[in-house]
């Protein structure tokens, strides 16, 4: 039997994955989480094969717990499924260490395909999904940029961003200026947004 954690944050979606995944006589959900800082603690408990990771969850993303995986149970295969099939997010689970990336209205047949695949040492991309980020090209932004922009889209002053980042806020105007350069965006509040929508942040 193929052992599966499932982590999603919406329960009706994941009590009709699991039930679906059931279904197949080969795999078994043996664990289900609802948060990104669940799946590490979750997958040694259980010892799983394969976890099924959604990207946006509370406590961190499922980008952030397939890197966590990677790192410290490097034989589980990571499978990314998600509402967002954005080329940037394709890019950034794969430098993440997932093996496969489907969006979640892939029909279930798709996804049980997908888990005995990556087991096999296959990588499982939405073809799809695979040339828009072929298109599209890596994101021009560097970690410190993201992370600027990121704060600046949850609200944050210069100000403040400069204390949590701890920089100068003439070097987060630096960054700000530069991200808005690179997206094309007029202001910050555009930059933020296309960086979200092209799966940057």
């Amino acid at each position: 039997m193929i052992r599966v954690l499932l982590a999603e944050d919406q329960s009706m979606v994941r009590e009709a994955l699991a039930a679906l995944l059931s279904l197949e006589g080969d795999l078994e959900v043996v664990a289900q989480v609802a948060r990104g800082d669940e799946v590490l603690p979750a997958a040694r408990a259980q010892a799983v094969d394969v976890a099924l990771l959604d990207i946006e969850m509370p406590g961190i993303s499922g980008l952030d717990a397939a890197a966590a995986l990677r790192g410290e149970l490097p034989g589980v295969k990571i499978v990314i499924l998600t509402t967002f099939g954005r080329p940037g997010y394709l890019r950034r689970a794969m430098e993440s260490g997932a093996e496969a990336f489907l969006v979640k209205d892939a029909p279930a047949a798709q996804l049980a395909d997908a888990v005995r695949r990556v087991l096999r040492g296959e990588r499982v991309i939405d073809p799809a999904l695979a040339v828009a980020a072929l298109a599209d090209g890596a994101s021009p932004l560097t970690e410190r940029e993201r992370e600027v922009l990121r704060a600046a889209g949850d609200g944050a002053t210069n100000a403040e961003i400069a204390t949590a980042l701890h920089l100068s806020q003439g070097t987060v105007r630096n960054y700000l200026s530069i991200a808005i350069q690179k997206t094309g965006a007029r202001n910050r509040a555009e930059a933020v947004r296309t960086a979200r929508d092209k799966g940057w942040l």
